[in-house]
């Protein structure tokens, strides 16, 4: 039962981690990636799709993205759907092919965005302790109800210490991981 509570805080933990790491793909960096469009919603006869199940998506350099719609029909709802995102970026379309491109960060862009990525580890922080002071209340609950001794309540909070630390240095790994993708010119 305590390794029960601490498997599921070290899976909560690591679903923590993974979702802030999820988050940051679609913090843009100085190259052009397609993630960066994979959260759009498009709309398709009166319904939202996500952007990859209406056109195909491609990087074709380092500044640039290509999108290509399935349906020629479709380049208009794809248009709006950029210009309505947070992407920032006036699509040009050439017949039935949208590009994207780019602009370089300029160093205050790129600090802005490095607080942003600073916040979210913060918060995926602020995840972690809250799983782990969740595990622990269980263990207290289980010594309460006499289920467990003193010394294993203790031992079971210094394991969820430790699977604590680990997340929290993973989250401060793939903060700086993205820090210094940003960073690089």
């Amino acid at each position: 039962m305590l390794n029960d509570i601490k498997k599921d805080a070290q899976t909560r933990m690591a679903k923590s981690v993974e979702a802030f790491r999820h988050d940051l793909v679609k913090v843009r960096t100085g190259r052009a990636s397609t993630a960066l469009v994979d959260h759009l919603k498009v709309n398709y006869y009166g319904s939202d799709m996500p952007l990859t199940q209406v056109a195909s998506v491609s990087v074709t350099d380092s500044r640039s993205l290509t999108i290509t719609p399935w349906e020629k029909q479709m380049v208009g709802p794809v248009e709006k759907a950029i210009l309505a995102s947070d992407l920032g970026i006036t699509p040009n379309t050439a017949g039935t092919v949208i590009r994207l491109n780019l602009p370089p960060l300029t160093e205050e862009r790129r600090k802005e965005l490095s607080k942003h990525v600073h916040a979210g580890g913060e918060d995926a922080k602020v995840a972690i302790r809250n799983i782990r002071r969740d595990a622990n209340s269980q263990v207290k609950e289980l010594l309460k109800e006499k289920q467990i001794t003193e010394d294993e309540a203790s031992r079971s909070e210094l394991e969820i210490q430790k699977v604590t630390d680990d997340a929290i240095k993973n989250v401060d790994e793939v903060v700086r991981a993205k820090e210094q993708e940003l960073m690089a010119v």
